[in-house]
């Protein structure tokens, strides 16, 4: 089959609901849900009819336009480059481009798509993958960012193996709760740190042992990690080194304070320059979007080792109670988008 797909003259025109946003600032103030141009594909993308969108942490980051580097980053110094937000994504492709070989129309797929709070969505083939069959659009709108991070943390940056003992703080988030289940995949011994309310849904999904980290405090003295992975809060570098083995790795994926020029992502600026003084490697990474990952995370989801936790799902009109609900800290696991 050719899977080289003209646009049909009437793409220009057709239209779909979207999320909507033109100026900076919090959800309920500057998104809203309008009717607008179907966006067109270029000869190296497909257009991905959006079933569900998953709502990461980076989706506040770049409608705030929190903490300012983003902007500087290239999303936009005043406004938002892009009118529509959104990267997490499972659909079905309805066109591709003419350089487009891995894919044809009608697979069903999920990955990354800038704008995916949308009816329809442009992507690239590299930053896609075949949704398994075991899973549900929703689900799978919930994988690529956040479990991407994830299996890199684990993998490649703590370099996590069997018999390893790891921290992941911040177990019952996004990121989290899929960390913990890659980390018992790979055969290591797993605690997971979260609050009280969440302590049954760490347990549930595979870790060892749980931290109530509002009634136990990190170091306690009495335990050390191979790996620590922070995936939220913001204790300071000392205090992790603290709980960690004297040979061991602190890979830090988040940590929010609210400031407007750092915003809690100073200690990952410090911390390999802690690294070249002390014994134990401290570490950050930018999450490299890539379909390879997005396949090693499927043969996860097939094999049954990893599973999305999915807290709520919403309407698209309710898109702004979804990043609210995120923000405030309320989410066990992930939200998604349904469209």
């Amino acid at each position: 089959m050719d899977n080289a797909t003209q646009d049909p003259p009437s793409q220009q025109t057709a239209t779909m609901q979207a999320i909507i946003q033109d100026r900076y600032g919090e959800a309920a103030d500057v998104l809203r849900l309008e009717e607008t141009a179907r966006p067109v594909i270029n000869d190296g993308e497909v257009l991905l009819r959006v079933h569900a969108a998953g709502v990461d942490r980076g989706v506040w980051h770049l409608m705030t336009g929190l903490p300012y580097p983003v902007r500087l980053a290239g999303y936009g110094i005043r406004a938002p480059k892009t009118g529509v937000r959104g990267r997490e994504v499972a659909g079905r492709i309805e066109a591709v481009g003419k350089d487009v070989t891995t894919f044809q129309v009608g697979d069903e797929v999920f990955g990354i798509a800038e704008g995916a709070f949308a009816g329809y969505a442009c992507a690239q083939p590299g930053k896609l993958a075949h949704r398994p069959e075991n899973l549900t659009a929703v689900q799978a709108a919930a994988v690529s960012v956040s479990a991407l991070t994830a299996l890199q943390a684990v993998r490649d940056h703590g370099r996590v193996q069997a018999g390893r003992k790891v921290l992941i703080i911040g177990a019952s988030g996004g990121v989290g709760t899929f960390a913990v289940q890659i980390a018992k995949a790979y055969g290591a011994d797993v605690t997971g740190a979260c609050s009280t309310a969440k302590t049954d849904l760490v347990h549930s999904i595979g870790a060892d042992h749980v931290i109530d980290y509002t009634r136990a405090a990190i170091p306690d003295g009495a335990h050390h990690y191979d790996v620590i992975i922070d995936t939220g809060g913001n204790r300071p570098l000392g205090q992790l080194r603290r709980a960690l083995a004297t040979r061991g790795t602190l890979v830090i994926v988040g940590g929010e304070t609210g400031g407007r020029w750092l915003g809690g992502f100073d200690r990952g600026l410090r911390a390999p320059l802690l690294s070249r003084f002390v014994g134990q490697q401290l570490a950050t990474f930018m999450c490299s979007e890539n379909a390879a990952d997005l396949l090693v995370l499927a043969d996860l989801i097939k094999s049954g080792k990893v599973t999305p936790v999915i807290d709520k799902t919403y309407p698209l009109s309710q898109t702004p109670d979804a990043i609210r609900h995120m923000q405030e800290g309320h989410a066990r696991g992930k939200l998604v988008i349904t469209i």
